[in-house]
């Protein structure tokens, strides 16, 4: 590891269960572990690039840290990795991803991995990504039936729209999923090379 490793804030109550994902991780990043809401907090600098976030902690839940994260302004992304099952509540918050227990070490990995290449986007993307990711989410554990009857969801599918039409705009009017994709992965390799 070195000074220039991204970092990753684990905030997880369960000491074994964060001990893995930091054995999962290190090898590749710098890991802190925090082992309640509290102390992630105070973990929390300029420096953190991606959180993993446990939900359902006793005293400053996931949800919570989550708020100050965001209130705080800070640049990093947040993944939450629990056990709630995911309800609408989940539209109104800033999580950048949402991992459910239990998880393999790829699909951290993989996680941290995504997220870090999205915090190089700039903010409309940013915001396009973390709403396809809930959109996602949803779509993976409501009927359809309950999609169609949530307003919610709908303001969120016509969202999404709207932001793929401005990029695609950004990109010069692409209207194909895998050139929009493709397109957007180059810009970032470009901006970063």
């Amino acid at each position: 590891m070195s000074d220039s490793d991204p970092v990753v804030l684990i905030v997880e109550d369960e000491p074994d269960v964060a001990e893995t994902y930091r054995l999962w991780l290190e090898d590749t990043y710098t890991v802190r572990v925090a082992g309640n809401g509290e102390v992630g907090i105070d973990a929390l600098d300029e420096s953190v690039a991606v959180v993993l976030l446990d939900r359902m902690m006793p005293g400053l839940s996931g949800d919570e840290v989550l708020e100050q994260i965001r209130e705080q302004g800070l640049d990093c992304r947040v993944a939450m990795v629990t056990a709630v099952e995911p309800d609408f509540d989940i539209l109104e918050m800033g999580f950048d991803a949402y991992l459910s227990k239990p998880v393999k070490s790829d699909q951290i990995r993989d996680t941290v991995e995504n997220l870090l290449e999205r915090s190089e986007y700039d903010s409309l993307l940013q915001e396009y990504y973390s709403l396809v990711e809930k959109q996602a989410t949803l779509e993976a554990t409501k009927t359809s039936v309950e999609l169609e009857d949530s307003d919610e969801y709908d303001d969120l599918t016509a969202r999404i729209d709207d932001l793929r039409d401005d990029l695609s705009e950004m990109l010069g009017g692409i209207e194909d999923d895998d050139d929009f994709i493709a397109t957007v992965r180059e810009l970032n390799d470009a901006e970063n090379s």
